[in-house]
């Protein structure tokens, strides 16, 4: 019996296998990216009878054609890492697009547990599937499953480890059996790898299907590990490939695709039947209404307005609890250390800075459940259903929506899945306007200006300053599509996914994944960025400040003093040599070195604010209060809060766009475009609020 088992977790997108996934591990997992790609990494554990089991939760994926990031990862990791089973989770519901994968696993001859997920909902459709004679059938074992609920799955575990320890060879009788013409060519082609197949170290069969499917991957193995033997065994291949095309009059691998589809017709003829009775689809019902030509697209604004509202509103308890505690800690800190620079850098610098921050966690919380929420219903696929009318007046298509969507959470990943897309010109016009979505780590600075200068209205105002952000993309989508990046209209068709009730552990730990980089922020690049800042801040000191300093016990002085070296510190001569650029925004010298300092996390700039406008206690009221003694007013509150949504994105972001378009030029000129548009924009706003007499 082996001590550890290590199983790969696969499936088609939206069939659960997310679900499983967190169902069997919990929060024992960690993410990472696979090696060479930027594509995540999710592995966690389970302990089954004094056993380790790792499993790895693979991408999401239709086939094993290697023609996505996707399918590579996945497909590599079977035959390069050689789980010792691969679980592959199938929806019940859309058993012919799932089975496809599964007959593809069998083919490459690896040990196969099907997972039969969401058999709730196939019944609720009047779906009946014989899950015994589909388990002959194909040859692989089945477990039915009901992910959301954990129903069988210690089941499907206890199964996995049987398979392992058993070790039974795979049943070759239950292959795709394809018609005798491409039988005999596949004969021939396993014939001539004979002599090669452990220099290969794959099942000969599959090697021998993807040689005349034409598999470029499978063609480089074989040139790369059988130099000697390679040239006459692809000459042989090629041979046999126009054999077929003369026979079939198609390109082979499409020959291929079609028989394994009429081999699982054939299946599901025999294993699956449908209740006499009509059942309403609830996922029907309710698409008619959510996605509905007119009313669909007013029910996600008010989804997202609420979003915001539930950011702001259900944030601002547990944001006032932790600002009280940091404004005591502060104070104790006061009254208990002695003068010193030493207390300078904790107090002034370290808690105004990272605590001036670390009181917005409960909002990013609240935020990413909702994302999370979204994504687990299965209403994020309608909202780029919804935005595919919209999206084609810049030239995308809906599918181009999804990354703008997750650039709510964060720009990195969301500049990351533009891979989706078929053509790079969409792609590239994707990176480009991503980043005016405004991501989680704006949201600090909009809590704190929106609930210092427009209380009530707050949740309000925030939705807004997100809206102009995606008027600002499309419009901008709109200028590059007909200038830099022309291309022709792209249509597409997208599956949407049942709607389903998502399990609130499952919303938990995407919420928590999520947070984690916030968190690390903070105990990073904010700690650093905030004892810089205050450095700069409090530097030079003249003697008689520093005899001020040290000698007087009454704190108005000290904190006159304190703004009279802020002033003429570097970070001071630095804002006021910057400030004639934001002027015409209405934005001030403190204003315009928080701003500067959020190039490198956005979440610097409420740091470096808590920091220049002198807040006494560093927590959140404290500084609303101070912004409201400074010459911010309402207006130009807002027109800081547009720039921050539209201005150049954080370093990682930056490192992304450049990774993503493989160009220098299109960095920098991501960087210069959104810079530009946010200085027109936030101008723009302040002085036409002037001119209507809003200032």
């Amino acid at each position: 019996m082996k001590p550890q088992i290590k199983i790969g977790l696969t499936g088609n997108p939206n069939a659960g296998k997310t679900t499983i996934f967190n169902g069997l591990t919990g929060a024992r997992q960690k993410v990472g990216n696979w090696p060479g790609v930027t594509v995540e990494k999710k592995e966690g554990s389970v302990v089954f009878a004094g056993r380790t089991l790792k499993v790895v939760d693979l991408p999401g994926t239709y086939s094993l054609t290697p023609f996505s990031i996707e399918e590579v990862v996945t497909r590599n990791f079977i035959l390069e890492e050689k789980p010792d089973v691969v679980i592959d989770v199938v929806d019940a519901t859309n058993l012919e697009r799932n089975l496809y994968l599964a007959v593809q696993l069998r083919e490459m001859g690896c040990p196969v547990l099907i997972a039969l997920n969401m058999m709730d909902m196939a019944h609720n459709r009047g779906i009946l599937i014989n899950v015994p004679k589909l388990s002959s059938l194909l040859g692989i074992p089945i477990v039915e499953t009901i992910g959301n609920q954990k129903e069988k799955l210690d089941v499907l575990i206890k199964k996995a480890v049987q398979i392992t320890d058993e070790s039974k060879p795979i049943p070759t009788n239950r292959f795709v059996q394809y018609s005798r013409n491409i039988e005999n060519s596949i004969s021939i082609i396993m014939d001539e790898l004979a002599c090669v197949v452990s220099v290969l170290a794959h099942a000969p069969r599959w090697v021998a299907i993807k040689l005349l499917e034409n598999d470029l991957v499978v063609v480089g193995r074989l040139v790369s590990r059988a130099p000697i033997q390679a040239p006459e065994i692809l000459k042989k291949v090629e041979q046999q490939r126009e054999r077929l095309k003369t026979l079939y009059d198609e390109e082979p691998e499409l020959v291929f695709t079609d028989e394994r589809y009429g081999h699982i017709a054939g299946i599901i003829k025999e294993v699956q039947t449908s209740a006499t009775e009509n059942r309403a689809d609830l996922s029907q019902a309710v698409d008619f209404l959510l996605t509905h030509k007119y009313f669909g697209f007013p029910i996600f604004i008010f989804f997202i307005w609420m979003m915001f509202q539930a950011t702001f509103w259900l944030g601002l308890y547990p944001q006032e609890w932790i600002g009280s505690g940091i404004s005591s800690f502060s104070s104790v800190l006061q009254n208990a250390l002695p003068p010193s620079i030493l207390k300078d850098l904790l107090i002034d610098g370290i808690i105004a800075g990272v605590g001036s921050v670390v009181s917005f966690l409960p909002n990013i919380l609240i935020l990413f459940f909702c994302i999370a929420l979204f994504e687990d219903t299965g209403y994020m696929a309608r909202a780029a259903f919804l935005m595919d009318r919209i999206m084609h007046l810049i030239g995308l298509h809906g599918k181009s929506f999804i990354p703008m969507l997750m650039g709510f959470g964060c720009t990195v990943p969301a500049i990351m899945a533009t891979r989706t897309l078929e053509s790079s010109k969409d792609r590239l016009l994707t990176i480009l306007i991503t980043p005016f979505m405004s991501c989680s780590a704006r949201l600090p600075i909009y809590i704190i200006l929106a609930g210092a200068f427009f209380g009530a209205r707050a949740g309000t105002v925030i939705f807004a300053v997100y809206l102009i952000g995606v008027v600002v993309s499309m419009l901008s989508g709109r200028l590059l599509r007909s200038t830099l990046l022309r291309g022709e209209d792209v249509h597409f068709v997208m599956e949407l996914p049942p709607y389903r009730l998502p399990l609130l552990k499952n919303l938990v730990i995407h919420m928590w994944d999520r947070s984690k980089i916030f968190l690390k922020h903070m105990t990073g690049i904010i700690l650093v960025g905030s004892v810089i800042i205050w450095a700069l801040s409090a530097t030079p000191q003249s003697s008689a400040q520093i005899f001020v300093k040290l000698s007087t016990q009454e704190k108005a002085i000290v904190e006159i003093q304190k703004e009279s070296t802020i002033e003429n510190s570097y970070l001071g001569k630095l804002g006021h040599w910057i400030a004639p650029v934001f002027k015409p925004a209405g934005i001030d010298w403190q204003g315009s070195v928080a701003l500067l300092t959020g190039f490198v996390a956005k979440e610097v700039v409420v740091s470096t604010m808590g920091i220049l406008y002198g807040a006494n206690t560093k927590d959140t009221n404290d500084l609303s209060k101070a912004l409201l003694h400074s010459s911010m007013t309402p207006l130009s509150a807002f027109s800081m809060m547009c720039f921050v949504l539209l201005y150049l994105p954080c370093v990682a972001t930056i490192a992304a766009v450049y990774r993503e378009t493989g160009r220098m030029k299109w960095m920098f000129f991501s960087m210069a475009f959104s810079t530009t548009v946010a200085w027109v924009v936030s101008v723009s706003i302040y002085q036409g609020g002037r001119l209507l007499g809003l200032g």
